[in-house]
């Protein structure tokens, strides 16, 4: 299975993110913050980055354009927030998400749309 890094300031999140995806086979590895993200990265080699876009030292928009100016700049990274506007969706897509989940995120259709990411698609849902 794949290992999946996840940015993720509420622990309650990260808990549901961390238990249903580590019950399909994957690992999860856990930031609660951006500090040292590409160093992470670098560290862990995810083949997929599941992030908040609001996060309490840096947003997830400034992250994204960190780790696309880098050596991990063709990394998967899919958009998790509470932000559920069709704006939202496209200032997520046009900063260069690969995907965007909206939360609280439905249990039963997570694990498809972490599939489809991997797999190159591009999420929604």
């Amino acid at each position: 299975m794949a290992t999946i890094l996840i940015v993720e300031d509420s622990p309650d999140n990260m808990v549901l993110f961390r238990t249903v995806l580590t019950l399909k086979g994957h690992t999860v590895i856990e930031r609660v913050d951006g500090h040292g993200l590409l160093p992470a990265l670098e560290e862990t080699r995810p083949d997929l980055v599941l992030m908040d876009i609001q996060l309490p030292d840096m947003d997830g928009y400034t992250l994204l354009k960190e780790i696309r100016a880098s050596d991990q700049k063709t990394l998967r990274v899919v958009a998790l927030t509470a932000h559920a506007m069709g704006s939202d969706r496209e200032r997520a897509r046009v900063a260069g998400f690969d995907g965007y989940i909206t939360k609280p995120i439905d249990v039963r259709a997570f694990p498809a749309l972490v599939e489809r990411a991997l797999a190159g698609e591009v999420v929604e849902g």
